[in-house]
């Protein structure tokens, strides 16, 4: 990592009232001590109140709380401005310029010692709690955290329930006041619900105001900590932090020195600086891995998507019922989807159209059972299904110049698979495979554990960082939500961690503003694995009498790839649905995933989305365009192409007559030539949108 950085350290005079600003001046946050000794916050935006004065804290099991009675021993203030490169990212280059303000506190009753710590960044807020290493506050237990965001109005909130396992929920779109989980639709094909009260909501949680700011609660580097929820008393219109427990009840169980994850606010009156922001990333740790070479952008397909809509099984057995045996041999129905001849037929589709890699799911025995007993001993990630050679197909795929991507369903079943988890690997070396995509559904074991307590952040963590040291990348599914921690680990590449593109082929589907939404709140914190591609829109392909459907035109589907940034992309899609949309599949086969610089043209949480990003090692542009339910027209400036050069649009758009619902497939290609002086008028249809590939013709 190479840094441009200067650096400011001094200490002021000590008051019981301090602030700092932004680099830009455009944000002010305040911190002083009441007459109870207790921290408190606030935070101002172009003298505009956004979180009005909040008490900070932290109570401790068996021992006298960190929330009052406290002073200030020192306030220490550092300036920073550097530069750093991601190994796969949206941007070759990421800027990190903030304002620190460090606030000593003690508390001469119990004569422990606190800091809290304060960024201020032009687009936000951030600040974490410091535990020194001290006589009186070495082992400690954490049973909850007092942090306050007490906001000044009834905003509009893009909010998800506080569901302590699981994120794959559709947004609802209310007032604060309004909030409920008691009102949201619980027949939503989630398999596992752990919703903990009715004003509870997930971070990050985004927002804006009457008076059109802005505003973003999250947290970063979530390491050996609990994930945070928010509790929200609705009149009031104050949120608190709600940690998520263990087994027992317990939140953290740390041992000082340590820290806790960095509380953001991002606040801004344009939408596009919060959607571009890289704060999140900037408050995780530098890369900790020596050697990254091995960490490279992928696209691929995969033996998936046609156990989702119905043709094919994960099970061998084909019926989901480890009772089908004779004798301990399970009979096939003919129906299991990861044999080693489909398999061939992706690697060959796959070395055709130019990918880089196939995933199989549904190879290794043990899926028969695999969900909703509780069952510890499920999967041992190395014994393949009878008609799955695993040889016959690594060397296939081989010779073909295809890399084979590894899947680990862990059905929850955690220890079992870190007690499996080096053999796994071993065998993914012995193989060649660099990916992995897990999977976490169902019920933690341990049992009685969540999967945002700290024993699963923990847990997700670790496999990283093993991964790392085998040169594997891990993209995981049903995890919790990344705060930034790839930036550390960078060969966690992606994560699922939110209501992806597969609900759509067997519930009740993803709205069509769903997309135009986790940019603004699940994207913040990592790259999301939302599998785009679905060219079959309507399941009634695949049964009749199948009512389900994706909730995009097809050329929305298309303008994914750009709106929803993953260094490893899937064409979701079956190869054939690709055959058949030969010109449209044209752009999923061109379109990059790792980039040189990302430029956020349009945005509206929960209404549009338009971005533009060029290829990391070459002078390619690629476009996408979003909308939700509603369709949109407008006119997109193309300066953000190179001046003096002309390209060959190639526009991938809604057709006259498409619509989400009605006419999804109806889509167009045109082709004209463009500068950096053109402009390109777009019609999204309803639950539509556009893609556009650039390329330079001199």
């Amino acid at each position: 990592m190479k840094k441009l950085s200067y650096l400011v350290l001094f200490i002021c005079t000590i008051s019981s009232a301090q602030s700092i600003l932004s680099p830009s001046k455009k944000l002010q946050l305040s911190f002083s001590i009441s007459q109870e000794g207790k921290p408190t916050y606030s935070v101002n935006f172009k003298n505009q109140s956004i979180v009005k004065e909040s008490s900070l804290g932290i109570v401790l099991k068996d021992a006298d709380g960190l929330v009052a009675n406290f002073k200030i021993d020192s306030i220490g203030h550092k300036s920073v401005n550097e530069t750093w490169q991601p190994v796969l990212g949206e941007q070759s280059n990421i800027k990190n310029n903030y304002n620190e303000m460090t606030a000593a506190l003690s508390q001469p009753a119990t004569g422990r010692r606190i800091n809290i710590i304060f960024r201020v960044f032009d687009e936000g807020v951030a600040f974490r709690y410091e535990f020194p290493k001290q006589k009186n506050l070495n082992y400690f237990i954490i049973s909850d955290e007092k942090t306050e965001f007490n906001l000044v109005g009834n905003h509009k909130a893009f909010w998800l329930p506080g569901d302590y396992d699981s994120q794959e929920y559709p947004y609802t779109e209310s007032k604060l006041s309004e909030i409920n989980t008691d009102n949201i639709d619980r027949n939503n094909g989630i398999g596992l619900k752990s919703i903990s009260g009715k004003y509870i909501v997930q971070s990050p949680l985004m927002m804006k105001t009457a008076e059109g700011v802005y505003i973003n609660i999250f947290e970063a580097a979530v390491v050996n900590y609990p994930v945070m929820h928010l509790d929200l008393v609705p009149k009031a219109y104050q949120f608190t932090s709600h940690l998520v427990p263990n087994a027992i009840g317990d939140k953290a169980y740390l041992h000082a020195p340590c820290v806790s994850p960095w509380r953001t606010i991002m606040v801004s009156d344009d939408a596009r600086e919060i959607v571009s922001s890289k704060m999140i990333f900037n408050l995780n740790e530098p890369c900790k891995i020596e050697d990254t070479s091995f960490i490279k952008p992928m696209k691929f397909v995969g033996v998936w998507w046609e156990m989702h809509v119905g043709k094919s099984t994960w099970d061998y057995a084909g019926s989901q019922n480890a009772q089908n045996a004779a004798d301990g041999q399970l009979k096939p129905s003919g129906k299991h989807g990861a044999t080693t001849e489909n398999t061939k037929y992706y690697i060959d589709f796959a070395a055709k159209h130019g990918f880089d890699g196939v995933l199989v799911e549904g190879w290794n025995t043990g899926w028969e059972d695999w969900f909703g007993n509780w069952k510890e001993n499920v999967f041992d990630f190395v014994t393949p299904y009878p008609d799955y050679n695993l040889k016959e197909v690594n060397d296939y795929a081989k010779a073909k110049g295809v890399k084979m991507i590894m899947h680990h369903e862990t059905s929850s079943s955690v220890a079992n698979y870190e007690r499996h988890l080096d053999r796994a690997f071993k065998l993914m070396n012995d193989y060649g495979y660099t990916a992995v995509k897990s999977g976490y559904v169902g019920r933690i074991i341990p049992r009685g554990e969540f999967h945002d307590g700290q024993t699963m952040v923990n847990h997700y963590n670790y496999v990283a960082q093993r991964a790392a040291e085998n040169k594997i990348m891990i993209d995981s599914h049903e995890s919790s939500r990344p705060t930034g921690y790839n930036r550390t680990y960078p060969n966690y590449v992606a994560a699922e961690a939110a209501r992806g593109n597969e609900f759509n082929a067997w519930s009740v589907g993803n709205p069509p503003m769903h997309e135009t939404i986790l940019p603004f709140t699940r994207l913040l914190g990592g790259p999301m694995d939302y599998t785009p591609g679905i060219f079959e829109i309507k399941m009634s392909y695949y049964d009749k009498s199948k009512t389900e459907q994706v909730h995009t035109t097809l050329a929305k589907q298309l303008a994914l790839y750009v709106t929803m940034y993953s260094p490893v992309q899937m064409a979701a899609d079956l190869p054939e649905n690709y055959e058949r949309y030969a010109d449209a599949f044209q752009f999923i086969k061109d379109v990059a995933v790792d980039w040189q610089d990302s430029k956020y043209l349009e945005a509206e949480p929960g209404d549009y989305l338009t971005v533009a990003r060029k290829e990391k090692k070459g002078e390619r542009w690629f476009l996408g365009a979003i909308t939700d339910e509603n369709a949109r027209d407008t006119q997109v400036k193309l300066d953000f192409l190179s001046p003096n050069k002309k390209y060959k649009a190639v526009i991938y758009q809604d057709g006259k007559d498409a619509d989400w619902k009605n006419n999804p497939k109806n889509y167009d290609i045109k082709t004209m030539e463009v500068t950096s002086k053109s402009k390109i008028n777009l019609h999204l249809a309803n639950g539509g949108g556009t893609a556009i590939s650039f390329q330079p013709i001199n």
